[in-house]
């Protein structure tokens, strides 16, 4: 059996239990869950551990992922998580208006993204794009669905790309 460690609640984050529903408050925001039903959650002070309610394989599997949904709530709602994408080539922008983003990426027309709600887009730069949220899901998909319009190319690594991912490059083809 695997050993699941439990969470330390951090000072100013409140967590509420009722039954299998999971709510967590910090100074960002407020945040729920839906445990899964093989899963018994025990508070013990400022403690959350997770428990296998059955003796099955899928309750220990199930125990240890909804002890990492509900660490990701805690870290979300005091800390917030943040995604930062690059924009590579020439002529490639980004600039925040309103509740848009707009992309300068080559093609023939400037493309635009509604920003959801919950999820935070800054640009320090033309060439830099800051997602932030306290869903780390959230943060994740609006990430990569702007990396979607032009994903990073192997010949010379233009496109939008994650500030810590590492392009490997080919080589052109010889005459």
């Amino acid at each position: 059996m695997a050993r699941i460690t439990p969470i330390t609640i951090p000072s100013g984050v409140d967590v509420t239990i009722n039954e299998q529903h999971i709510s967590v408050k910090g100074n960002k925001g407020t945040m729920e869950h839906s445990v899964h039903p093989s899963v018994k959650v025990v508070r013990d002070e400022s403690l959350l551990s997770f428990v296998p309610r059955e003796q099955m394989p899928g309750a220990v599997a199930q125990s240890g992922t909804v002890r990492s949904v509900i660490n990701n709530l805690i870290i979300g709602v005091s800390n917030g998580f943040e995604k930062k994408l690059e924009l590579v080539g020439v002529g490639y922008r980004a600039q925040v208006q309103g509740k848009s983003l707009n992309l300068t990426l080559g093609f023939s027309h400037p493309v635009n993204y509604e920003i959801p709600e919950g999820i935070s887009v800054e640009t320090p730069s033309q060439t830099e794009v800051v997602v932030k949220g306290i869903d780390k899901q959230r943060v994740g998909q609006v990430a990569a669905e702007i990396r979607a319009y032009r994903p990073p190319e192997p010949y010379k690594g233009k496109g939008v790309k994650y500030a810590d991912e590492h392009i490997i490059r080919k080589e052109a083809k010889k005459k």
